[in-house]
């Protein structure tokens, strides 16, 4: 052959190439030519079935996370039509045009397989669990928080969530939340706000560590916990000893008082009879309450009422002369009083009852401020101690056995206030009474102390 010949001259002929064959049978049927440009454009998920009617049928392909069906295997007569398709499809195409092409396909189908394959690795089965109900759901969601803000599930600070909000999700994973629940608990008599995500009563004291066995819970223990809680009161069962007629009993109670327990360890309260901690008062774990028995009388007696003394001063009266205008007369008033036995031991009367019957009258006195004269012109030079030691042994108080003479010299009481003395002279202080003695000399001399008035002048 010349040079001048196109390349191509140097090619074999091929016969003419016709797409698919028009007459050639495949798996049975008859396929007539397809214009790849003018053929139908079928929604996704959907093929044409081959048959005359060219009915389409549905796609069987499945996301790589669904469980895949049975795949069919080709019928002897399919695979030979196949088989014959690809031979008639061989023809003569310049390099150039075959891979211009080939291009357009091969990046369609590399795209596709690629998109496909990063939606099977976004998509994630993920079982999540709300307050103990599962369900089984498909998320884009990257992690924890994510999921729950996508599918609507708040949650507040006394929420659980595991695994925590910013983990991060895989296929597979199970997610649960679990609510909190107030729970208004007093136990034994403490009273406090708690709060649970258990779903029933039982579960609330368990997640709480409240020793339930024997213990009092005032609902039944298999009851519903609401988002909204309840109140609950529980009373543990607790060792309490009773002291009762010299006998000890020691029991397990769950009593919520005192006087509960003593009734339960077979003790009974009567009349006056009580206990040594307040009956009403709520048992401890390990106490011991003695029970007293009492007995006890009423007994009234009758007591005087203290009269007050009221003071006033007086010119007129020598200073440290008292004068008693108004003597006090005490008061009465009526007493009664409680007399106990516990546990035959007598107890200190306690008074009950107070009822007046006389009041009290106070006494008056009157207090001297006048200074008190101790000159007296004739009887000054006198031994005025002598004679005192002499009478009264020098004592201001002295009074005779008979109470008729007092005082350092022994003056009655009709002579001492003829001196102007007031009151009794013992009572006088003792200027006074040597002032009046030496008036009294004045105007009788010794006489008036026949035995010791020569003392006067010794």
């Amino acid at each position: 052959m010349s040079n001048s010949q196109s390349q191509y001259e140097t090619y074999e002929a091929y016969e003419t190439y016709e797409p698919y064959g028009p007459t050639e049978p495949y798996g049975g049927f008859d396929v007539p030519p397809v214009d790849p440009y003018t053929a139908e454009t079928l929604v996704y998920g959907m093929h044409m079935a081959p048959d005359a009617a060219q009915a389409p049928y549905e796609d069987t392909y499945r996301p790589a996370y669904e469980a895949p069906g049975p795949v069919p295997l080709p019928s002897p007569r399919a695979a030979a039509g196949r088989a014959a398709r690809r031979r008639r499809a061989r023809y003569v195409e310049r390099p150039d045009s075959a891979m211009r092409r080939l291009l357009p396909q091969a990046l369609v189908v590399a795209f596709l397989a690629g998109g496909t394959a990063a939606f099977v690795a976004e998509d994630k089965a993920i079982e999540l669990t709300v307050d103990g109900k599962p369900r089984t759901l498909h998320t884009f969601a990257d992690d924890v928080g994510e999921l729950l803000a996508e599918e609507g599930v708040a949650v507040g600070a006394h929420d659980v969530i595991a695994p925590g909000p910013g983990d991060e999700l895989a296929s597979g994973d199970e997610v649960a939340v679990r609510y909190g629940r107030p729970v208004r608990l007093t136990l034994d008599g403490h009273r406090s706000e708690v709060w649970t995500t258990a779903q029933t009563v039982q579960g609330a004291l368990e997640e709480l560590g409240v020793r339930a066995q024997g213990a009092y819970v005032s609902t039944s223990r298999s009851r519903h916990i609401g988002r909204e809680g309840l109140a609950l009161d529980v009373r543990t069962e607790r060792s309490v000893t009773v002291m009762a007629d010299g006998r000890a009993r020691t029991i397990r109670t769950n009593a919520a008082t005192v006087a509960e327990a003593v009734e339960a360890a077979g003790v009974t309260l009567s009349g006056m009879d009580t206990t040594s901690v307040p009956a009403g008062s709520f048992p401890r774990d390990g106490q011991t309450v003695t029970v007293l028995r009492i007995t006890g009388t009423q007994e009234v007696r009758e007591e005087q009422i203290p009269f007050r003394e009221e003071r006033t001063e007086d010119p007129s009266v020598f200073k440290g002369t008292e004068i008693v205008e108004q003597a006090g007369v005490p008061g009465m008033r009526r007493v009664t009083y409680s007399l106990r036995t516990v546990n035959g031991v007598k107890q200190k009367p306690r008074r009950i009852r107070v009822e007046m019957v006389r009041e009290p009258r106070a006494q008056i006195v009157k207090v001297g401020t006048k200074p008190m004269p101790t000159s007296v012109q004739g009887a000054d030079h006198l031994n005025w101690q002598g004679l005192a030691v002499c009478e009264s042994g020098g004592r201001p108080n002295a009074q005779d056995p008979s109470g008729t003479y007092g005082g350092l010299y022994q003056f009655d009481t009709r002579t001492w206030q003829g001196l102007g003395g007031s009151g009794r002279p013992q009572d006088a202080p003792a200027a006074e009474q040597t002032f009046r003695a030496k008036k009294l000399y004045v105007r009788r001399g010794a006489s008036p102390w026949p035995h010791c008035g020569a003392r006067l002048h010794g």
